[in-house]
């Protein structure tokens, strides 16, 4: 039994309105990267450090301190442009994350000068049992490391899907599937961008998962399509691949809906520690399902179309 019942949009007919709508939104990602001199990259990749501490004031009547005062004492203290942020939807506590890619010259652990900093200016809000929840800490050679072997990841697994579906489909589609593929990062990547938000090995995880969830959906119309070139012989490429996406399309939303309840979950009570990740995996689910209706069963009918016209076979248009 079909979800939505059985639909007949014309997705194909519409295909240059949506590869319009695809492309505005990459070239709209692409200017915030170039105005932001390409992505803001976490301490994973630059490094740096992150420490998440626990200042809930230790009886009530000490008060709780604010944000702008510890970026002051930090500043004082020799570290500036600290990102601090306050952590949301933790009971009463006091939580807060402090990022920065900064390198202590004293040779002092720089997690260790922070630590010291605070427990000095507010030791009424220090209690030595929770005080430290997250410390990580990570040299800038490290991150570089990581940075290149995140690229190399993406590359790959591209790569291996081509060759993949090559095996399980043709070529064609394999090209077809890696193009839908590319649009979804490009435009993921784009718009971390806009919102301003870091991109770490977290994202990275997300980004491979964003590529598998867009895979597995597009194989899933794919493979109709296959099915339907054989049975409607006499049909266009674009009549036959309107069908089979039609017939795909409940389970297409149905998965697409589902997974991004769970995801959305993850990202309103996940917390700090998978907030970037769950947003990646939001952004992915949203632009992958759009992808395989809309970029690559469409870029699969312009290739079709296009190679009937260089052999001069008229039979389907």
């Amino acid at each position: 039994m079909r979800f939505f019942g059985e639909t007949k949009i014309d997705f194909i007919g519409n295909r240059r309105i949506t590869f319009l709508i695809s492309a505005v939104i990459i070239i709209v990602g692409l200017v915030s990267l170039i105005i932001n001199k390409g992505p803001e990259y976490s301490i994973d990749f630059t490094g740096g450090i992150s420490l998440e501490l626990d200042l809930t004031p230790i009886n009530e009547t000490v008060e709780k301190i604010d944000i702008q005062t510890i970026r002051d004492v930090l500043n004082e203290g020799g570290i500036e442009n600290a990102g601090i942020q306050e952590i949301q939807g933790i009971g009463n506590r006091n939580l807060i994350l402090i990022k920065t890619k900064a390198v202590s010259e004293s040779g002092e652990k720089l997690s260790d000068l922070i630590v010291n900093i605070i427990k000095q200016n507010f030791p009424n809000n220090v209690n030595e049992d929770n005080f430290i929840r997250l410390q990580e800490e990570i040299g800038p050679k490290i991150g570089s490391e990581l940075r290149e072997k995140a690229v190399l990841a993406i590359f790959w697994a591209l790569l291996g899907i081509i060759l993949y579906i090559w095996w399980r489909f043709q070529f064609t589609f394999g090209l077809a599937a890696v193009v839908a593929l590319i649009h979804d990062v490009i435009i993921t990547v784009g718009i971390f961008s806009i919102f301003g938000k870091e991109i770490g090995l977290s994202v990275v995880a997300a980004l491979l998962m964003i590529v598998g969830y867009s895979l597995n959906d597009t194989i899933v119309v794919f493979d109709r399509i296959r099915e339907d070139l054989k049975i409607y012989r006499k049909e266009s490429y674009g009549k036959v691949i309107n069908h089979s996406i039609n017939e795909t399309l409940s389970r297409t939303i149905i998965t697409s809906l589902t997974t991004f309840v769970v995801v959305l979950s993850l990202y309103i009570f996940g917390g700090t520690a998978i907030n970037d990740f769950a947003f990646a995996i939001l952004v992915g689910v949203i632009v992958g399902t759009y992808s395989s209706i809309f970029i690559a069963s469409p870029v699969l009918v312009e290739h079709f179309i296009r190679h009937q016209k260089r052999i001069g076979d008229t039979k389907r248009k």
